[in-house]
Formats: C-alpha cells, structure tokens, sequence
C-alpha cells in the first residue's frame, strides 16, 4: 500500500506541474538538495524473547534530506539524512515495553538513466548506511515486566534504492524515492537479574517524496 502511496503522490505532482515545463536536467558539476517526508518502515525479525514473542517496532514519518552531487551527466553520489526517527519496541501480549530513537545517515553511488537533455531521470542507488541508536529507554510497563538496562548497539549495512526525477524549470524538481537499509543491532537488557542479549534485524524500507532545488 506504501509503495502505491508513492506513485499516487509522484503522478499527482507531476500532473500538477504539467509537462510543458522545458527539459533542463542533471548535469555533471550540478549539486541537488532534495527536501521532504521520509517513512521507515522496519521489516523486522528476532528470536523469541522471554518466551513471549519476537520484538516489534512501529513506523515513523519524519523531515527527508537528501544532498546529492553529479559526477557527471550519468553519475552522482548522495547523502540520505533526516530528523531522528522515533520508534515503539513492543513484546507480543505486553504491548510497547520500550522507546528509541535512531538517526541513519545513508551514502550512496548513484547511476542516471536517459541524457542530460531528458526531463524524467530515473536512477539507482547502492551504498552503506550507519544507524545510531539513543535515547534507548523501557516504558512503565516493560519495567513492570522485570526489563532495565536497555542497550541497542550501532549498525552499518549495505543499502540501495531507486528514484525518479522530474525537472520542472533549471532549478527545480519533484522527487519520488524507495531505500532499503541492513540494518542490524544487538538489544541488551536486564530480565530481572538476568542479563540479554537478543540480536535483532530492523532492515527497513524508506519511501520518500520530496522537492529538490539544482544549485
């Protein structure tokens, strides 16, 4: 459903703006800041936890940055960053025991498909993506459920996407974007006076729709 969200959006923008607009694309040299709203939406999977279920954890929506500069006409290379992501950790019947909070700053290689002269540039991405994690801290309830201590250890992974851009004039653009981030993390913690450690894998989708400017 995500994923047609973002064609829906994209189509509307780019009716919206018409397609009488003069072709002006990427060009080498060009450096593209795109603004916007990211969703993650973790894909995540762990062993049982305490007997009761594996970990959950919920979607968040935040402000997309992203920082790209052309190589040349074809090749560009681009930061993925954003305000932190919030997220639940919740354990099966206990509901949300737990909150963190995560940046995932994400650099990738990029390749352009069709001429500088084009006004559609679909692209794909591949790189590396580092996630902190902070802010690490157990709810009310998952201190009622025994739980203290909460740890989550950083992340690097590989990642990639694709994306579509449509030039509006010289300057600007409307953007539509999927990302995929490896991201894995050890979630340590005290059960009772039983230490834990539970490896998880958080592995989310990104989807991204944005404005961009061509400085």
């Amino acid at each position: 459903m995500k994923k047609n969200l973002i064609v829906g959006l994209m189509t509307s923008a780019l009716f919206s703006v018409g397609f009488t607009a003069s072709a002006f694309a990427h060009q080498a040299g060009d450096v593209i800041v795109r603004v916007g709203v990211a969703t993650v939406t973790p894909n995540e999977s762990s062993p049982v936890v305490a007997g009761i279920a594996e970990f959950g954890v919920s979607n968040d929506t935040q402000l997309g940055l992203n920082f790209g500069y052309m190589l040349t006409d074809n090749i560009g290379i681009e930061l993925l960053a954003a305000s932190p992501f919030s997220h639940d950790i919740s354990l099966g019947s206990l509901g949300k025991i737990a909150e963190t909070k995560q940046l995932p700053p994400t650099l990738v290689a990029q390749y352009y498909f069709g001429s500088a002269d084009e006004t559609l540039r679909p692209y794909v991405g591949v790189g590396v993506n580092f996630t902190n994690f902070y802010d690490n801290e157990f709810t009310q309830s998952g201190k009622e459920a025994g739980l203290s201590d909460l740890s989550l250890t950083n992340s690097w992974g590989l990642a990639a996407q694709v994306g579509i851009d449509y030039q509006v004039n010289s300057n600007w653009l409307v953007n539509a974007s999927v990302w995929y981030a490896k991201i894995s993390t050890d979630v340590t913690f005290n059960l009772s006076d039983s230490p834990q450690k539970i490896a998880t894998d958080i592995d989310p989708w990104v989807y991204m729709v944005s404005v961009g400017y061509i400085f």
